[in-house]
């Protein structure tokens, strides 16, 4: 396998994640509830009973590409919350439990902060769906996914378990 540079890596990634987002959009996006109609703006992603997003070390990469052009203290902020999150969900824990939490990289009155350059493959797949047959289909998601972890074992030449995606951005 020959292995490739991580900013190279970054760059094919964002071209999986701009093609399954041109998917979603275009043809499952348009049967889900706009975020802008939604009355508590965020609680998807900040809901602690329901997020469970995990991603690559390749994916954490990325995410803190972006959160470093972040300016001075609200980066610092947001480097903080991420290690608040982990402390409070206890995400650093050795356990076979999947382990939900609120995601730090939503910021009230922006949204999501990765939204154009880093957003998680399965928050590009998230909407508010109100017909369960409207849903993108399993399959869409898990074949972007499967390519960047194929793009991972490029990178980092090994299979690499995915974590939740406070812990990834830590350890990234």
């Amino acid at each position: 396998m020959k292995l490739i540079s991580q900013n190279k890596a970054i760059e094919k990634l964002s071209a999986i994640r701009s093609e399954l987002a041109e998917k979603i959009r275009g043809d499952y996006e348009v049967k889900a509830k706009p975020c802008s109609a939604c009355t508590k703006p965020g609680i998807c992603c900040q809901d602690s009973h329901f997020v469970n997003v995990r991603i690559t070390r390749l994916e954490a990469a990325a995410i803190r590409q972006r959160l470093d052009a972040l300016e001075g203290e609200f980066k610092e902020k947001i480097y903080r919350r991420i290690d608040e999150v982990i402390d409070r969900y206890r995400l650093d824990q050795d356990t076979e439990l999947i382990r939900t939490y609120a995601c730090p990289l939503f910021e009230p009155g922006v949204g999501c902060l990765v939204h154009d350059t880093a957003k998680p493959l399965p928050c590009i797949a998230h909407a508010c769906y109100e017909n369960v047959a409207d849903l993108p289909p399993d399959e869409l998601l898990e074949k972007s996914e499967a390519q960047v972890a194929k793009l991972n074992r490029r990178v980092y030449g090994k299979d690499m378990a995915c974590s939740p995606i406070p812990l990834a951005i830590a350890r990234a």
